[in-house]
């Protein structure tokens, strides 16, 4: 009579098999980040937003208060404390200056590294990109990376922002496009500078009428609504409402006068 054997498998094998199949996963993905097929990412961070951008518009007449503000940098933290402003001190411009803050993840490598800089940052105070840094950045590969379909918006927002003064027609269609698909939560800032921004370049172009159009909308759109986070305020419903003013009597003083 035959004895029968049986090979009793330790209990840590299958522990030992899942952590072996990650770590040629891991390989994996690292041939394929040095191979350039994508772009590294820091997996461990699962929010939305890594970084805050301030930008000021492309715009002379900027007071030297808000200039000096362009390209900082801000952790999350920062942004989310009530009472952040991205300025520091006051806007000196009689008409308030036009600045965007952009959320971003920032995978690509010209954003990560201002990611990691943010980070080793004393305390994760805020940094300054001088205008290359800032070019840099929107000009680098972040198509490629995993982060694109996140940050699409807003570095549309950004290439508008930097050259809206100097090549208007594309930066005002980026403003056209953040009013009419700005859905997110994380797009909600965008909008009421992209309103005033979009209005002082077709005012500038002499498009009167599609000027209005969009004053028009801007106060359909926040009728009502002065509190919010994402809601204009009091001084800039006013403001809103002066350009219609000054608008319409441009418009009128223009209109050819009747034949008798």
């Amino acid at each position: 009579m035959e004895a029968t054997t049986s090979i009793v498998l330790p209990d840590f094998l299958p522990y030992l098999l899942a952590i072996f199949g990650l770590l040629i996963l891991w390989q994996y993905y690292q041939l394929r980040v040095m191979k350039g097929r994508i772009l590294a990412i820091d997996i461990f961070d699962r929010s939305g937003i890594r970084m805050y951008l301030y930008a000021v518009t492309d715009d002379l007449q900027a007071c030297e208060v808000c200039r000096s503000a362009h390209g900082t940098v801000f952790p999350p933290s920062e942004v989310m404390k009530s009472q952040f402003s991205p300025i520091k001190g006051i806007c000196e411009s009689p008409t308030p200056c036009i600045g965007f803050l952009v959320g971003l993840y920032g995978a690509w490598p010209e954003a990560n590294r201002i990611v990691e800089r943010l980070r080793l940052s004393r305390k994760r105070e805020p940094i300054q990109l001088d205008q290359d840094e800032l070019r840099e950045m929107i000009l680098g590969p972040w198509e490629r990376s995993i982060s694109a379909n996140t940050d699409r918006f807003a570095i549309h927002v950004l290439e508008a922002v930097l050259g809206d003064c100097t090549n208007p027609s594309p930066a005002m269609e980026k403003y056209r496009d953040t009013l009419e698909y700005a859905k997110e939560v994380r797009h909600m800032p965008l909008i009421v500078p992209a309103y005033f921004r979009l209005v002082e370049l077709l005012t500038r172009q002499g498009q009167t009428a599609e000027a209005l159009h969009f004053i028009e909308q801007f106060e359909k759109r926040y009728k009502g609504k002065t509190s919010g986070p994402y809601a204009p305020t009091e001084t800039q419903l006013g403001l809103m409402k002066t350009k219609k003013s000054h608008l319409k009597n441009a418009a009128r003083s223009t209109e050819p006068a009747p034949t008798t």
